[in-house]
């Protein structure tokens, strides 16, 4: 058994153990991600006893691992190699090109290290009575936990164990070295071509960072289009700016199977209705996410879980045990890192409030997100159908990034903001965005719907000139005017 207590010399095992025997009341957290952590800090915060149980990935789970900050520094890496190489200005001459893609991981494995150690350990490190156990946990009952040996006796249980890179049933697939993104950031080198089998936010992702870092790459997306829960227009305009940089997007494809071919990979398919062999040196599957389930004996806990295995959970974040609560990727979308937290946090909460006191149930609205292309896709609230779907006379403005100064300036007009509002009351009811780093424009629309923002107000706030921001403030006076017969920072 390998147990990790705080490193602060004024702890030591036996201290933490003195604690441990004096608290009432015992929490056993099974997972090491962000939902586990925010639970950790909440239940401790409440003077609860804590053991976090870890099993699979190193602690910090998906995000800082595999996840959100290894694609995130490569994403923006390649975008550092893209630009210097395809800069859009007169009189500036640069090169650029990747002479060790071994570095950039390896640099990239350094910010993965340091931030698990600075976010993760050293937070739970400075908590009192958290105990860290690594190995792979059972449950005996609801509120018995065996691990390495040993029987844990719970007050309470949150199950928050993430999830992991659904493999599909593909004749031959389990035959190759096919990557995931577990594997496919800590690459010492980079293959010369690559098949990404799906089009959603991993996918484009993983994509479009391997092809501007030199890797001949092509997307096979089963839908007919890529990120086929937005709009057409938004995708197919996303589809082209891909495309003119050398991606190759194919859409519509049922894979047959898969098998080592040449130097690489043979992917056979049917497009279309027709037979096609897609070939390259690696494989990347992007298809999806399935729960970290197996293996616990969540039946003898009583836990019960869905069709796809996700946890089944209520409001509150308790399962079908009511002395067990579930949290994050686990009990299935939306699968971002910051709900997670959230989520960790709320369960901990309700599964350390007093009885008698009224738990609190989960609110994700407004939910931004952002998928990390360039140019970026971000949302926040209704689209246009949702909008009319919930019974509101929806009214949307689209925003060409060319009516926007910052993006004249920068020379990169690509893509637009889109504003939503109801006719009948003027409140702004979401937004969808199609622009480099337009994620940045999410949070004041964020801001709008969480206190129930107009349009007019919107276009009245002042906005410097020539930043991002300023999309918003043209898109909301788009709604009663023609900004193309306004000036420069007229209203």
């Amino acid at each position: 058994m390998n147990e990790c207590y705080n490193t602060n010399p004024e702890r030591t095992p036996e201290s933490d153990a003195k604690t441990s025997s004096t608290a009432s009341n015992h929490l056993v957290i099974v997972g090491g991600g962000s939902a586990a952590f925010a639970a950790t800090t909440r239940a401790a915060g409440k003077g609860w006893r804590v053991t976090l149980i870890n099993d699979g990935l190193p602690i910090g789970g998906t995000c800082v691992n595999v996840g959100c900050v290894p694609s995130k520094t490569l994403i923006r890496a390649a975008e550092a190699h893209h630009r210097a190489k395809h800069h859009p200005f007169a009189g500036i001459e640069s090169t650029s090109e990747v002479s060790d893609f071994g570095a950039i991981t390896r640099q990239t494995q350094e910010l993965v290290e340091t931030l698990r150690q600075e976010k993760y350990l050293d937070v739970v490190n400075d908590l009192p009575g958290v105990r860290i156990i690594e190995g792979r946990a059972r449950f005996l009952s609801s509120r018995e936990v065996e691990v390495a040996g040993e029987t844990l006796i719970a007050d309470r249980v949150i199950i928050a164990t993430g999830t992991r890179t659904h493999v599909p049933d593909i004749p031959g697939l389990a035959e190759i070295d096919y990557l995931i993104t577990d594997t496919a950031f800590e690459l010492p080198a980079a293959p010369k071509s690559l098949l990404v089998l799906g089009g959603r936010y991993i996918a484009l992702e993983c994509a479009q960072m391997f092809a501007r870092l030199g890797v001949k790459t092509t997307v096979l997306q089963r839908s007919d289009r890529i990120l086929p829960t937005e709009t057409a227009a938004l995708t197919d305009a996303l589809t082209g700016y891909l495309r003119d940089e050398g991606l190759a997007i194919q859409t519509g494809v049922e894979i047959q199977a898969v098998r080592r071919g040449g130097d690489g990979v043979e992917v056979e398919a049917r497009v279309g209705g027709k037979r096609q062999v897609f070939t390259a040196e690696r494989l990347l599957l992007a298809t999806g996410r399935s729960p970290n389930t197996e293996g616990l004996n969540l039946d003898v806990a009583g836990v019960a879980l869905d069709e796809q295995g996700f946890i089944q959970v209520d409001e509150q974040l308790q399962t079908s045990r009511s002395d067990i609560y579930a949290a994050g990727d686990v009990v299935g979308d939306p699968m971002f890192v910051y709900t997670a937290a959230y989520e960790g946090a709320l369960a901990a909460e309700n599964a350390c409030t007093a009885s008698g006191t009224t738990p609190r149930e989960r609110d994700y609205n407004p939910l931004p997100w952002v998928v990390f292309t360039d140019p970026q896709v971000a949302g926040v609230g209704l689209d246009q159908a949702e909008a009319e779907a919930a019974g509101h006379d929806a009214e949307t403005v689209t925003l060409p990034m060319s009516k926007v100064p910052r993006a004249l300036a920068a020379r990169d007009t690509r893509g637009f903001l889109q504003l939503i509002r109801d006719r009948r009351t003027d409140r702004i009811l979401g937004a969808r965005a199609l622009a480099p780093e337009g994620s940045e424009l999410m949070m004041e629309v964020s801001l709008a719907l969480r206190h129930g923002m107009t349009a007019k107000d919107l276009a009245s706030m002042f906005h410097p000139y020539l930043t991002l921001s300023e999309a918003v403030k043209l898109a909301a006076l788009s709604f009663g005017k023609d900004v193309d017969k306004l000036s420069c920072c007229a209203t």
